[in-house]
């Protein structure tokens, strides 16, 4: 798998403050000092409240910086990239948060006067960091959210350190990536993790992690032995939080981004993450998730348990209160909203996108093929032959469109392939097999293309429906194709030669209104071919600078996929 190695900037040196100036930009409340370079702070500091102070190498934005406001951290002292701030910018941040009450330090795991140290990393057993410690990962930022919320509502120093030290003991966190995220500046590495690979124990500054999983797993099998590896009290090196495992334990989750995750994949890891817990009967107590702690561009995620006292805990914090303190607001910009009370339970929903019964159910006078067998076996073909061209539609799709289509075609084709194995598309039943078609087009493959297949077969079943004959004819079949086609043209104003799906399709649809089938299926596939040096009129092509199109005659996808179709149904003609 290949590092993303280009990035966004002015020049490397000047990466790291040209960031902190701009995160001013976006909240006026901070100052930044250019003397230091990599500090910010709260222009406008109540000096009555304990600050808090949190430092660290850079690119891991939002931490620590953008944490930087009222309700959470007093100021930030940022190095390099992956790389310690120096002795002289954390001591002038020291003294730009100079109070009455006093102030922690925190130094991606360390609070400076009392030490509390915040390794939550539960990759590194106890063997292996016996001298060096647990690394500091997402786990962190709870503790500064909870310390700052005691800060900000006037707690002594003493409280604030006592509770922080209690939260950051009850912390877990263990990392998975796809590949290792690319520093700017630095040669692009070779260890790069395979397509069907992932690493988990991965540490925030690019280090190896303890184990690498192939193929990659589904989510659903993933994420419970990430939690595992957490929540286990059975194993020697690594049970480092005291789960009692009798129904009675509680947490909040923090599902991180490491900052090259989708918000899409995102959602599926907060769900399955929730849906785990709840089957090892671990209470959900609050949920965050976004982007806290990244290692810049990399592509996976951590999840952080915090485990709340449990009623035996006498000298612990109320779980009211921590809760609480987690609730306050926060006016930092890098503070992910959350919400303020307990997660329901995750519904047990169904997977089947298509009906599990005939759609049109036993009727009297249905529509026959001539030969069922073939009927079958031609849709049977004709999915398999667009799933297997997914990835040279997909390549296409990625210079002539938004990338999509061929995932698009692909799953409406694992649709369909679904429905005739359950009976739901038959040659018994031409015309429930084309509504089962529609519906499957309009449930399973979305997008524009996903809405004109449902349409079209959709107006090819009401066509049929009113034939008079019992069995189906290449007579037939070229009255309801013309009609279905008729009507698509109702809600598409493409016409050919317009690169898109419609021009094979029309090419098909009128050559056998006056010919017959071979011959159709050859203009078909000729209307395909001729969109390589057509200017796009509708569709995604149509946003695609022209002179690219026409420069590397890419197919358009749609077309091709229509064609992929019509080949396949035809093969034995």
């Amino acid at each position: 798998m290949v590092v993303q190695s280009k990035h966004f900037l002015t020049t490397v040196p000047s990466l790291v403050t040209d960031s902190l100036q701009g995160l001013c930009v976006l909240n006026p409340n901070l100052a930044f000092d250019a003397a230091n370079k990599g500090v910010v702070h709260l222009a406008n500091q109540d000096r009555s409240k304990v600050a808090l102070l949190c430092g660290g190498g850079s690119g891991h934005e939002p931490s620590h910086s953008a944490f930087v406001g009222q309700g959470i951290l007093t100021a930030a002292v940022c190095g390099s990239v992956f790389a310690s701030p120096s002795a002289s910018q954390v001591h002038r941040a020291i003294e730009l948060i100079d109070n009455d009450k006093g102030y922690k330090w925190f130094l991606a795991s360390i609070i400076v006067v009392k030490l509390i140290v915040v390794g939550d990393d539960v990759a590194v057993g106890r063997a292996q960091g016996n001298i060096v410690g647990r690394r500091g990962l997402a786990g962190v930022c709870l503790v500064y959210k909870i310390a700052g919320a005691l800060a900000e509502q006037g707690s002594s120093l003493d409280e604030v350190y006592h509770i922080a030290q209690y939260v950051s003991s009850r912390l877990g966190t263990i990392g998975v990536g796809l590949e290792h995220c690319h520093v700017p500046g630095t040669a692009v590495q070779d260890n790069h993790l395979r397509v069907d690979e992932l690493e988990v124990g991965l540490g925030i500054h690019n280090e190896s992690g303890v184990r690498r999983v192939s193929p990659v797993p589904p989510l659903n099998e993933l994420i419970p032995s990430l939690l595992e590896m957490i929540t286990s009290t059975t194993d020697p090196d690594r049970s480092y939080l005291p789960f009692e495992h009798n129904g009675n334990d509680r947490v909040v989750v923090l599902v991180n981004n490491l900052g090259g995750l989708s918000e899409l994949e995102l959602g599926v890891v907060v769900h399955e993450t929730k849906r785990a817990l709840d089957k090892q009967g671990i209470t959900v107590q609050r949920v965050l998730a976004g982007t806290f702690m990244t290692s810049l561009n990399m592509p996976g995620f951590s999840l952080t348990l915090l485990l709340l006292p449990s009623t035996s805990d006498k000298n612990s914090p109320s779980v009211d209160l921590l809760l609480s303190l987690l609730d306050k607001p926060v006016n930092a910009p890098g503070w992910k909203w959350s919400s303020k009370i307990e997660p329901l339970p995750v519904p047990n929903v169904s997977e089947s996108l298509t009906a599990t019964t005939n759609p049109l159910g036993a009727r009297a006078g249905m529509l026959k093929a001539p030969d069922v067998g073939s009927f079958n076996a031609a849709i049977k073909r004709a999915c398999e032959a667009l799933i297997d061209a997914e990835q040279d539609i997909t390549k296409m799709d990625s210079v002539a469109g938004d990338g999509d289509c061929g995932l698009t075609l692909k799953g409406g084709a694992t649709g369909v392939l679904k429905a005739l194995r359950e009976g739901n598309i038959n040659g018994e039943d031409v015309v429930g097999s084309m509504i089962a078609i529609s519906k499957v087009a309009e449930e399973a493959m979305g997008g524009t293309s996903g809405a004109l297949y449902s349409i079209f077969f959709s107006a090819l079943a009401q066509s049929l429906m009113h034939t008079q004959s019992n069995v189906t004819s290449p007579e037939i079949w070229s009255r309801a194709l013309q009609s279905a086609l008729d009507r698509l043209y109702s809600y598409t104003r493409a016409r050919p030669p317009s690169r898109t799906l419609v021009d094979p399709l029309a090419a098909f649809v009128e050559t056998l209104s006056t010919s017959n089938v071979v011959l159709a299926a050859e203009a078909a596939k000729d209307a395909a071919e001729k969109t390589r040096d057509l200017e796009a009129k509708a569709g995604r092509s149509a946003y695609v600078e022209g002179e690219r199109l026409k420069a590397e005659r890419v197919p358009d996808p749609g077309a091709w996929g229509v064609r992929v179709v019509i080949a396949a149904l035809l093969l034995n003609e």
